[in-house]
């Protein structure tokens, strides 16, 4: 095999090993939002810090951008009807909610 063959073969599979790993690094949730018959559902104030899906407010970009857990505007994908059931610290009812909300005081 020629030195140019082997380097076209080293280049190819580093490209091939690189896609798949940033592939496998995108969040599973992340990678399902907005498909029909996911049975998942948004979920607010249920995250754990940097653990969000995506909206996380102002000053945020989006997935793993949450600042404190059980974020009142961040939302995590969770299987639907679970949401209303999973607890919250900072959600007035004290479970997650299907909206964003405004944290319950202290």
């Amino acid at each position: 095999m020629s030195t140019t063959s082997k380097s076209l073969s080293s280049l190819t599979l580093a490209l091939a090993l690189g896609g798949a790993i940033a592939a496998a690094a995108l969040p599973a949730a992340a990678q399902d939002t907005g498909k029909p018959g996911m049975d998942k559902e948004k979920c607010f104030g249920v995250a754990l810090k940097g653990k969000n899906d995506c909206a996380a407010g102002a000053g945020t970009t989006c997935a793993g951008t949450s600042k404190v857990d059980h974020q009142a505007n961040a939302w995590s994908l969770v299987p639907k009807g679970t949401c209303e059931k999973t607890a919250s610290s900072t959600s007035p009812t004290g479970k997650g909610q299907l909206a964003a909300f405004s944290a319950k005081k202290a």
